[in-house]
């Protein structure tokens, strides 16, 4: 199940906050790309954050892998996990004749 995960800062977040954190963040980020779960992940250009592509057997397999992130660990931040499928709207191309 391919998955779009945004985080989500909580109350009282701040960079500083984040700072102590942020090696230890990405160390568990590269450890869940070489396990195959995050596909692809991106910093957010509308505020600090990260929107993560990410593989996994449910949505509740992959709330568990996000909440072993350190800054979920500390409270700092939550998850929006939103299940993705297949772009089916390709046919509507082909319903008229079109090409």
């Amino acid at each position: 199940m391919r998955l779009l995960c945004l985080d989500i800062p909580l109350p009282g977040a701040s960079p500083e906050k984040y700072q102590p954190h942020l090696h230890e963040e990405v160390r568990h980020g590269w450890h869940l790309y070489k396990s195959g779960f995050v596909r692809d992940i991106y910093f957010r250009e509308d505020r600090p954050g990260v929107a993560i592509i990410a593989e996994s057997d449910s949505i509740e397999a992959a709330r568990q892998a996000l909440a072993e992130f350190p800054l979920a660990r500390v409270g700092l931040i939550d998850w929006e996990i939103i299940p993705l499928g297949r772009f089916v709207g390709w046919e509507s191309l082909f319903a008229s004749g079109d090409t």
